[in-house]
């Protein structure tokens, strides 16, 4: 599939066959082209919980407005972004740039996201953002359904995956196949 056919076909859609079940395979593609997404300087900030257990499953359920779709698609994700991967080793993100851009880019990370929380944060939930779009559309490319959520209560599922301190959740990712259509597109 194209991408402009995926961006025209993706719907958010709620109700999933919950036979359905990705491979390891095909949870691999899906991961590692989602790392691929931009992040500013390169921070990569995003991280991703694959959420396999069915008991945590249910439990995100019951903290997701007891939506279905967070138990009966094959894949749930929890996409969330450390706050200050930006300062921890920023080396790493740029070991293969030339030693100028290395030289630069390294302190200007620091000198840009010091002690601007709010700017920390933001930049967290774009890049998030354009991570779970990159996935939604390699799902659909990959015949399969998603849906952004941010119908959840995001302190007590941040208890029941162990959010690590400096993290914060930006929402969750549903992916498998339909069982019925979504709604018809608003306008």
């Amino acid at each position: 599939m194209n991408t402009i056919d995926a961006v025209k076909e993706r719907r958010s859609v709620k109700h999933y066959d919950p036979n359905h079940k990705l491979s390891d395979e095909e949870i691999e593609k899906l991961m590692s082209l989602a790392v691929l997404s931009p992040t500013s300087f390169n921070i990569q900030n995003w991280r991703f919980v694959i959420v396999k257990d069915p008991e945590i499953r249910k439990k995100v359920r019951s903290a997701s407005w007891d939506q279905s779709q967070v138990t009966d698609a094959s894949l749930l994700l929890v996409i969330c972004a450390d706050l200050k991967s930006w300062k921890k080793n920023p080396a790493q993100y740029w070991k293969y740039a030339p030693k100028e851009a290395q030289d630069f880019l390294v302190p200007a990370m620091g000198e840009f996201y010091e002690g601007k929380e709010q700017l920390q944060r933001d930049e967290a939930m774009r890049s998030c953002g354009i991570a779970a779009q990159t996935l939604m559309l390699v799902a659909k490319s990959m015949g399969c359904d998603s849906n952004p959520m941010i119908g959840f209560d995001p302190q007590k599922v941040a208890e029941i995956i162990n959010l690590p301190d400096e993290h914060v959740i930006s929402m969750l990712m549903v992916i498998g196949k339909q069982i019925k259509p979504a709604m018809p597109r608003g306008g």
